[in-house]
């Protein structure tokens, strides 16, 4: 099984999302204003995605935390 973590930077207000450990060789593309996503760079899946500016967007905080389920992520336009 695969896990959705996330983590959120405070002092950036970044909140960073992944489908397992992170991915340093993913492709980023924004799609939209302040959302990237994360592709893997052969089968272009979505491994993750990160929120900036996610406080001013959510009016609230979270702590660091790993959720044992199963996603599955997709760009919608």
């Amino acid at each position: 099984m695969t896990t959705l973590q996330y983590y959120f930077d405070k002092e950036a207000d970044v909140l960073y999302v992944s489908q397992g450990e992170p991915r340093p060789d993913a492709d980023s593309e924004e799609v939209d204003d302040g959302v990237v996503a994360r592709f893997d760079p052969v089968s272009r899946e979505v491994v993750g995605f990160t929120i900036l500016n996610f406080l001013k967007r959510a009016e609230q905080e979270l702590p660091a935390v790993i959720l044992p389920f199963r996603a599955e992520l997709t760009v919608v336009r």
